[in-house]
């Protein structure tokens, strides 16, 4: 065929995975995937609408494209599409405009458009979906370790939230499925899996007809030869009960890593958002992990500057984030989202007070990051390496604990994708410990 497709990917891991995986379904069908820049024939934008801020990006990738090469074909792809189907239709930058559940059809649906037998629009009603779209990798760019995303779409219908209208109800890829797959990364090399999706807790509870749930998954894929390390991705609070996280702690392969997502450390605030859970039972499920795993890292995201959001509220916020110490945390300011319930809340915050707000916690953040790597010197640790760093004049090989505390050795050949053990003696860096073999 000859044809020369880029990809360009914005947003999050599950767009990252389904990104890679459209790579690699296009090579099969004989295209060179080149750098996103002058010269290729095709342009896929994965596109993201998680808020009004990506999808201008979203447009703005979709009109580069078109100005790097008249001549080629432009598809929109993803999230936005499914937001802004209409739209896109109108916008003559924009060739192709592919929504969820369509990107395994996408060598398809491009022979068909260039034979001239296909339209311009590939988008179903995505609340209608039900089935797994049958995405699958064979490998990632990075070394060592691999996303797979097992599970798509979402119920929680969050207040300031879009992801449901865009990614529909939530499916659940059969178990095999994802065991090939995992079995196939590490018979490739990858050392490490992350389990990731649109709310990953959810995983299997669409079928009713089997007993299937992400614990049962973790535990067949624990038994994977090659495979020694495996990552959840982010997690519902509700998740985490003495017997799951019991569970996990039995199993070797399990990073002590847990995102656990929070949005808010006030419950007023929470309530406003339709989160399903208050700070005390969020605390409590903190302290579950920490009982059954020896100083795990959990981290978070938060939204600040949420619609009707006191200053007596954030003050709460910052109060529980403090008091739970975490690792690291995600810090957003709250962006409106238009098709959303906050969008139409009043008390909406002005942005110079949402700035003033980040900055307060992005600093807390800084501080409790520094306190937790500080945990780690003097201690006995081990590194999955990854790659080469040069750090002070002086070449390392730099990897990540299964707290993802990144640290480093000095630098020999050989070392990539190998675990070493140690001690950390020293920093660096802010954030690279040195391990002492």
């Amino acid at each position: 065929m000859g044809r020369k497709a880029a990809f360009h990917t914005l947003g999050c891991k599950v767009n990252s995975y389904e990104t890679e995986a459209m790579q690699q379904l296009l090579e099969e069908a004989g295209y060179e995937i080149v750098p996103f820049q002058e010269g290729a024939d095709v342009y896929i934008i994965n596109t993201c609408s998680v808020t009004n801020v990506a999808d201008r990006k979203s447009r703005q990738m979709l009109h580069r494209a078109r100005k790097m090469n008249p001549a080629a074909v432009v598809a929109a792809v993803g999230c936005y599409v499914q937001a802004a189907a209409e739209k896109l239709e109108q916008d003559e930058a924009v060739d192709l405009v592919i929504g969820n559940n369509r990107k395994n059809d996408l060598p398809a649906i491009l022979e068909a458009y260039f034979s001239g037998r296909g339209g311009r629009r590939e988008v179903i009603d995505i609340a209608c979906a039900r089935e797994y779209e049958p995405l699958s990798i064979r490998r990632v760019s990075d070394h060592t370790r691999a996303f797979i995303k097992i599970q798509d779409g979402c119920n929680q219908f969050c207040s300031y939230c879009i992801i449901p209208y865009t990614r529909g109800r939530i499916r659940s890829r059969r178990p095999e499925e994802v065991a090939e797959e995992a079995e196939r990364l590490a018979a490739a090399g990858y050392r490490e899996i992350v389990l990731t999706g649109i709310h990953l807790s959810s995983y299997g509870a669409d079928w009713t007809d089997r007993e299937e749930n992400l614990l049962r998954l973790i535990r067949r894929l624990d038994g994977i030869r090659g495979i020694s390390r495996i990552r959840l991705g982010s997690l519902e609070p509700r998740i985490i009960t003495p017997e799951f996280a019991a569970a996990l702690a039995e199993l070797e392969t399990i990073c002590p890593h847990f995102h656990l997502s929070l949005q808010s450390g006030c419950d007023a605030t929470l309530q406003r958002m339709n989160r399903h859970y208050t700070t005390a039972e969020y605390g409590e499920r903190c302290a579950i992990l920490r009982e059954a795993f020896a100083n795990p890292a959990l981290t978070t995201d938060v939204i600040v500057g949420f619609p009707g959001e006191t200053e007596e509220e954030f003050e709460e916020t910052r109060q529980f984030l403090e008091r739970i110490h975490f690792y690291e945390m995600h810090v957003f300011k709250y962006s409106r989202r238009a098709g959303t319930r906050a969008a139409r809340m009043e008390g909406q915050i002005p942005e110079e007070v949402k700035t003033v707000r980040s900055e307060i916690l992005l600093k807390l953040d800084q501080e409790l990051s520094a306190a937790y790597r500080a945990q780690f010197l003097n201690r006995e640790g081990e590194l999955l390496l990854e790659e080469p760093e040069e750090i002070g004049g002086k070449r390392y090989m730099t990897g990540y604990t299964g707290q993802y505390v990144r640290g480093a050795v000095p630098f020999e050949e050989g070392l990539n994708n190998q675990t070493v053990t140690g001690v950390f003696t020293g920093f660096l860096s802010r954030d690279i410990l040195l391990l002492n073999r």
